[in-house]
């Protein structure tokens, strides 16, 4: 176990490019403790300017957040000449830890189950889309990460969307070095994938490539190599999920499709429409 300032790290979670994801305990007066969710910059990246940068935003962004369907932050400090964030843990599994666990067993989530929880992320995606500055001016913000591993599920129910870590408010002054393609390659929309720019329906997309793998058990775009999963994002052909689970409904067929659609225009207008639309 590591000490890091008033936290007390028991476990690695998760590793990735930027940063390590810990489950913790704070620890308080008189015996408090009170377990959370610790992610820390790896330390050969804390002198690189760019990427504190990054991850100073993202505590900044998600901070601002309160909403019942995103994880909270807690607090952004400094150890060491290393960053880490406090934030919410949630007690049960992500998304693709429950999916695997379906294909394991040869099932499919139902419907109602998949259309449930995809919806609790639209709900919160809307929320964020939504913010404003103290100007009254729109923030712009944009998730740009919506995949399975951020989705989580806790025990009693509850859905949280996870992860902005490469969250992107249109109002921040250093914008994303050109060139550089960010998130995960199988659930970005077509104009992300190809650098053009993009607004708060990539999300809308994303969202819906996940609703169409949790009703169908089957990847739509992932498969094969990057340069093959580049080119089935930017084509954007989905069959309706009926194809591939009977289960589903021509009604619900045409929610994922119309999120699924390729130029952004076509897709639902907000996450908070597509949202209506799938608990209507």
């Amino acid at each position: 176990m590591t000490d890091i300032s008033k936290f007390l790290l028991l476990d690695r979670l998760a590793v990735g490019g930027m940063a390590e994801v810990y489950r913790a305990k704070s620890l308080g007066v008189h015996g408090f403790e009170k377990i959370i969710a610790i992610k820390r910059m790896l330390p050969q990246l804390a002198e690189d300017d760019e990427f504190v940068q990054m991850f100073v935003e993202e505590a900044k962004i998600a901070g601002r957040l309160r909403h019942a369907n995103i994880t909270r932050i807690f607090e952004l400090g400094k150890v060491q000449g290393t960053h880490f964030i406090a934030m919410e843990y949630v007690f049960g599994k992500d998304l693709l830890q429950i999916r695997k666990r379906l294909e394991a067993t040869g099932r499919r989530m139902s419907p109602a189950m998949a259309a449930w929880i995809i919806a609790a992320v639209l709900a919160g995606l809307d929320y964020a889309h939504r913010q404003r500055g103290a100007d009254g001016q729109p923030l712009g913000i944009i998730h740009r990460d919506i995949s399975p591993q951020n989705v989580l599920i806790s025990y009693d129910g509850l859905i949280k969307l996870c992860d902005f870590g490469i969250a992107k408010a249109a109002s921040r002054a250093t914008q994303t070095v050109a060139g550089v393609i960010k998130g995960k390659l199988g659930y970005m929309s077509p104009e992300q994938i190809t650098g053009r720019p993009i607004d708060h329906r990539s999300d809308v997309f994303a969202a819906s490539t996940v609703l169409w793998e949790l009703l169908t058990g089957e990847r739509l775009f992932g498969v094969g190599s990057d340069f093959e999963v580049l080119q089935r994002v930017r084509d954007a052909k989905a069959d309706p999920p009926s194809t591939r689970a009977p289960e589903v409904s021509q009604l619900l067929d045409a929610v994922v499709l119309r999120g699924l659609a390729r130029d952004a225009d076509d897709r639902w207008e907000s996450a908070g429409d597509m949202h209506e639309a799938l608990m209507g």
